[in-house]
């Protein structure tokens, strides 16, 4: 695991692309994964690589007041700063190697290290990314209509990170 290149990108699109085909991740599907793994807040992207290949990436974006989980963490807290962990996914074949937890906890120690906390929102059926968060101590804070498409949605789980040690 380390932090993205400009050079990543293309092995990191192909992944996504894979990710989607297996999970169906993300919901709003992958007409242009470069541009999707390239938000303009990004903050920091990291990718995870097993022999030689991109199977994993995640990234830090600037909170987005139109996101809900941002927006729900604020009427929560509306003082601390934020940052949101997006875009984290593993290749099905890479998973069992920690991975997802590895990129998780790099965003997690470069948020505590600016004095951040994050959150996310996670689709329903991501069952699996439901159970790394909470495994990691990550609370549920509240649910949203996730929209997308031409007018579908679906239920996103919206949570924070939990606070890092020593923290008042």
């Amino acid at each position: 695991m380390r932090e993205r290149r400009a050079a990543d990108l293309e092995g990191a699109a192909a992944a996504l692309v894979r990710v989607y085909a297996s999970d169906g991740y993300p919901v709003e599907g992958v007409d242009d994964p470069r541009a999707w793994l390239r938000p303009t807040d990004l903050l920091h992207a990291w990718v995870a690589e097993l022999d030689g290949e991109i199977v994993g990436h995640a990234v830090l974006t600037a909170p987005a007041d139109s996101a809900d989980a941002v927006r729900i963490w604020r009427e929560q807290a509306p003082d601390e700063r934020v940052a949101v962990l997006g875009r984290l996914f593993v290749l099905p074949e890479a998973r069992g190697y920690a991975l997802g937890e590895r990129l998780a906890r790099a965003a997690m120690e470069l948020a505590k290290a600016r004095g951040l906390r994050l959150v996310l929102d996670v689709v329903d059926k991501d069952v699996a990314a439901i159970r790394l968060y909470e495994r990691l101590g990550w609370q549920r804070i509240g649910t949203a209509d996730h929209r997308f498409g031409d007018g579908q949605s679906i239920t996103a789980y919206c949570y924070v990170a939990p606070l890092p040690a020593g923290s008042a």
